[in-house]
């Protein structure tokens, strides 16, 4: 039996096979196809099954990340939807929060939200805080409501009443109305997306997940209808937001969970990885053909946030909470993701300064140097004229780089307004995009208290472990691994990812006041459902662990800290040691803690972990001598000078213990490792680089 694991990125898509009984490890790499990325999941699914000599009979689980449900809302894209919530509510889209990214931009405008007036509608009905009826729900409200939805041709429907997080019973009513009058319109009601306090938070979520649902549900079901005629009929499984997986069934009722598909799957795959090789502090860094990403691991698990925005230029947990697009509150991992790939445009402002990015030449047309109709140089394109990519072996040699081609973009769009030659405009393109991906390794690690020398720098992705070298000398850090297959990384990472299940219940008291009783009644009931659905989903009851947090905060404060629980019953003794780690955590976040002032509880949250059998790392052989390089070639490095007499490497030719100076470079069919003049690396048993400062 084997496992399939598909990942589309912005340029490429990417496939991993493993065999459960070898451990054996086929990858493949084809060029994404954005006018329908189910042609290059297809294509890459075939590709690595022919490749392998398997059959679709022979695949037990297929995994699949994607940015098919971002790049709806990015591109407004999405369903025509409605939106139904409580009686004088009608314009909580339209006010949203009055708080901008920033505060003296006079010209900032808020993105229009993703259903307008016309189609948001009210019902008659009105529960107060702690749940109680003010108004009692109008059936007939309802089904106005319904007649003009139906009138605008809606393709799905939001609905989120005042208060709906402490008593769904109004919501689940007006769910039921709707359905009768709206046949075969899906339904989301915001009890069963977002089961939590803050209105808007909320409501925009709960809009999010309508607005894309008919998308992705058509979406999966091509996925699997092409599956199927490939003759490949086993589960197919998405990733989630926040890190675990789920069945396509219960992604296409919620899709919100999936937002941020494809950049959690790389975190995931370097804590699994850093857990096999006794590595729990993690800086994890993707690079490839759109977007950079950075994530953080502690002890071994991958820092996650509840609130992000999407349809922004701010990532997810960039920098905190997103100010601009649209505010979304479910668990996401936390990322900062910048406009710095391989595919970034180098470009020249009106002030006459070079920048990179965040646009990008995508994969249609891409780079000037893949020959394919582009125009405007890239950051790959400076790493041809560099001499760090091999133009007879990328992709393993399936494209051709055009050299020349990449010059000239370069001297005509950058080195000539800049009064540079060819070399120093791409040693600057190189430079800036560098400086940036520095940035977002601070502001990961030093903006959340965390110094990124205590870490280990995971570095993948397709242009990852070229960059990587020299971000870990400007961070300083020590250490810096980059994985075997590196440029399909995030996509064998999908194939240990756990399934699972996050949910949460608004539970605000004062932590003097707090019945631990209450709450250790609330967190059963969460993990007695999170069970059932992963059971549903054939996951055995002895492979399913949970994870217990509270959120909570200082009494009067806006924003809340999670804090993780022990395993065991709540009870009076985990109350008070909760308090003093809150305070701790407060110091660590905030640079100061309050011991003085009460604090309160605000939400309960389970995730509930369905395990999935990790495969064990294959061991390589041991070198039995000199490593030789398979050529050699001039390679610029600044430091250095200019260009070096640089010895190339075969990956595939490395054994274990095998050690290399820099500078060096090491190429293999999916990336490329830059080692910098002053590094050494080793070969670990298992074929990863570590690279460290010689």
């Amino acid at each position: 039996m084997i496992r399939l694991a598909i990942d589309i990125g912005g340029t490429f898509t990417d496939a991993t096979l493993i065999d459960e009984e070898t451990g054996e490890v086929s990858i493949a790499k084809v060029l994404s196809t954005p006018f329908d990325p189910s042609v290059g999941f297809m294509s890459a699914a075939e590709r690595i099954l022919s490749e392998a000599g398997a059959r679709g009979a022979d695949v037990r689980f297929v995994v699949h990340a994607t940015t098919v449900a971002t790049n709806a809302i990015i591109e407004g894209n999405v369903a025509r939807s409605g939106f139904v919530t409580t009686d004088g509510f009608r314009d909580l889209l339209e006010i949203g929060r009055q708080t901008r990214p920033s505060l003296y931009d006079t010209r900032f405008e808020k993105l229009p939200p993703l259903v307008p007036r016309d189609r948001a509608l009210t019902v008659v009905e009105r529960l107060g805080p702690a749940g109680e009826v003010l108004t009692p729900l109008d059936d007939g409200s309802v089904r106005e409501a319904a007649a003009t939805l139906r009138a605008h041709d809606v393709e799905s429907v939001a609905v989120c009443l005042l208060h709906a997080y402490v008593d769904p019973a109004h919501e689940q009513r007006v769910g039921e109305i709707l359905a009768e009058e709206l046949p075969g319109v899906p339904i989301s009601l915001s009890s069963d997306v977002a089961p939590e306090f803050r209105e808007y938070l909320r409501a925009s979520t709960t809009v999010i997940n309508a607005a894309i649902r008919p998308v992705v549900g058509r979406y999966l079901e091509s996925i699997e209808r092409r599956l199927a005629d490939a003759g490949v009929t086993s589960e197919l499984l998405v990733m989630q937001s926040s890190g675990g997986v789920y069945s396509s069934s219960a992604a296409a009722r919620n899709p919100v969970l999936m937002v941020e598909s494809g950049p959690a799957a790389g975190v995931i795959a370097a804590a699994n990885l850093g857990e096999a090789l006794g590595y729990r502090d993690i800086l994890s860094f993707d690079m490839g053909g759109t977007t950079a990403k950075v994530g953080l691991i502690q002890d071994g698990a991958p820092s996650v946030t509840k609130d992000y925005s999407v349809g922004s230029h701010t990532s997810a947990g960039g920098g905190g909470q997103a100010l601009s697009g649209h505010p979304v509150r479910t668990p996401v991992i936390d990322l900062v993701e910048i406009g710095a790939g391989g595919g970034s445009v180098a470009w020249v402002d009106s002030g006459g300064m070079l920048r990179v990015g965040p646009r990008s030449a995508g994969a249609e047309p891409g780079p000037v140097c893949y020959r394919r109709g582009g125009t405007e140089p890239t950051v790959t394109d400076a790493n041809v004229v560099l001499g760090r990519l091999n133009p007879t072996y990328f992709l393993g040699g399936e494209i051709g780089l055009d050299v020349e081609g990449a010059r000239s973009a370069i001297e005509e769009r950058c080195a000539q307004p800049l009064g540079l030659d060819v070399i120093e405009a791409a040693n600057g393109i190189v430079e800036i995009a560098n400086a940036a991906m520095v940035n977002a390794l601070h502001l990961i690690s030093v903006q959340r208290g965390y110094d990124p020398r205590d870490f280990v720098l995971v570095a993948f992705g397709g242009a990852g472990p070229v960059h990587a070298n020299a971000l870990a000398r400007d961070t300083e850090m020590p250490t810096l691994l980059v994985p075997t297959s590196p440029g399909v990384f995030s996509a064998t990472g999908l194939l240990g990812t756990d399934l699972k299940r996050d949910a949460s219940v608004t539970l605000l008291r004062r932590l003097d006041e707090l019945d631990p009783r209450e709450v250790e009644d609330t967190l059963a009931a969460l993990e007695a459902t999170g069970a059932a659905e992963l059971e549903r989903e054939g996951m055995p009851r002895d492979r399913v662990a949970f994870v217990r947090r509270l959120d909570m905060r200082y009494v009067g404060q806006s924003y809340e800290l999670t804090i993780p629980l022990d395993d065991g019953p709540f009870d009076r003794v985990q109350a008070d040691e909760l308090l003093d780690r809150f305070h701790a955590e407060h110091d660590r976040t905030y640079g100061f803690s309050a011991p003085s002032e009460p604090a309160e509880c605000v939400s309960v949250r389970v995730t509930t972990v369905g395990r999935i059998e990790r495969i064990a790392l294959l061991e390589l052989g041991r070198t039995s001598g000199e490593t030789l390089p398979k050529e050699r070639r001039p390679v610029h490095f600044a430091e250095a000078g200019g260009f070096v007499d640089c010895p190339i490497y075969d990956r595939y030719a490395l054994r274990a213990g095998a050690r290399l100076d820099g500078p060096a470079v090491v190429e293999e069919l999916d990336s490329t490792v830059v080692v910098h003049p002053g590094y050494t690396v080793d070969v670990d048993p298992y074929g990863n680089l570590i690279m460290r400062r010689a």
